[in-house]
């Protein structure tokens, strides 16, 4: 299954796109028109796993959707990269991922004799607006020279993934896309919202879009994503981002006015839990300072970044042994 967001883009991104219908509109404006036109989108199914690793998390998140091309099982992987520096090794990355959905397919369908079709995808969201320029096809990262590479000719991999670049996409033109509401505010906002200190300004042209989803059912929700997206990455407050939603509507202000106070409650809720963390630490890092005298960096580091548990476990612990590496044997 799917770890937990871990950041909000990857929450926003999940709560969006894990709908088929907001899905679909994606794909089926940035894949080729000839694969888009065979693929069945009523078919499209969400499915439950990711194929990032929890190292990677951070800035990487990944959907799974399973459909049918043709007469054919086929399944298309979406993943959005939302950090400022594109990864260049993202074509070997893709091509991990895909094994990784072949070998589930296999595991699953042990008789298998085929493998279904693949088709992925990468979004690309830069808060600094860098343009992606890294490899999108696997042969392009190999370090051969050009005679070498016309010599090899067929035996090098061949293997591309589909790029939406929204660093080189304007607002304008994501809004032109045919994509459902909730669809074109999250690309936008991908794009636009985070450290953005005029984000009133940027989101006016989606006050429509805001509009519509609004008056769709469970509509209220899905604002609540964005404005919680909107909060938790721009650098524009709730009061100034107020005009905007008053367009929107008597509901939308609500919105706004509600997740605020909750962003904040939360944000106190979390500066006191990291202050009775650190205040524990300290404690626990006294102690073992009187007992078993100065502590390297990596000693006072790994006691900082401690959980509750692990603190009241050393803690109770160094009453016992004789030595500092015993605190912190297993």
């Amino acid at each position: 299954m799917a770890e937990p967001p871990s950041n909000p883009h990857d929450a926003y991104f999940r709560q969006v796109l894990s709908r088929p219908a907001d899905a679909a509109a994606e794909l089926r404006t940035v894949l080729p028109e000839a694969i888009a036109a065979r693929l069945d989108w009523d078919a499209l199914e969400l499915q439950p796993c990711s194929f990032v690793s929890q190292q990677l998390r951070s800035r990487y998140s990944d959907l799974l959707f399973r459909t049918r091309v043709g007469a054919s099982e086929a399944y298309v992987f979406l993943l959005i990269e939302h950090q400022s520096s594109p990864d260049p090794l993202m074509a070997m990355r893709m091509l991990e991922y895909k094994v990784g959905i072949w070998s589930r397919y296999v595991r699953e369908n042990p008789r298998t004799k085929t493998l279904p079709v693949v088709i992925p995808l990468v979004v690309h969201a830069s808060r600094d607006g860098r343009r992606w320029e890294c490899p999108t096809e696997l042969s392009e990262l190999l370090d051969i020279d050009a005679a070498t590479r016309d010599a090899l000719g067929d035996f090098l991999p061949r293997f591309r993934f589909v790029l939406d670049d929204l660093t080189v996409t304007s607002v304008s033109a994501l809004c032109a896309r045919d994509l459902t509401p909730a669809t074109r505010v999250l690309l936008v906002l991908l794009k636009v919202a985070a450290g953005n200190r005029s984000l009133a300004i940027e989101i006016l042209p989606l006050v429509r879009d805001f509009q519509a989803i609004v008056s769709a059912p469970g509509g209220l929700e899905v604002l609540e994503w964005a404005v919680t997206y909107i909060l938790s990455v721009g650098e524009t407050s709730d009061t100034e981002l107020a005009p905007v939603f008053h367009r929107v509507g008597p509901h939308a202000e609500e919105v706004i006015m509600s997740t605020a106070e909750r962003l904040r409650a939360e944000g106190e809720a979390r500066g006191e839990a990291r202050g009775v963390a650190r205040g524990r630490a300290g404690m626990v890092l006294e102690l073992l300072a009187v007992k078993f005298g100065p502590l390297s960096k990596e000693t006072q580091d790994t006691v900082r970044s401690a959980t509750d548990e692990q603190l009241r476990h050393w803690a109770a612990r160094m009453l016992e042994v004789e030595s500092l590496n015993e605190v912190f044997e297993r």
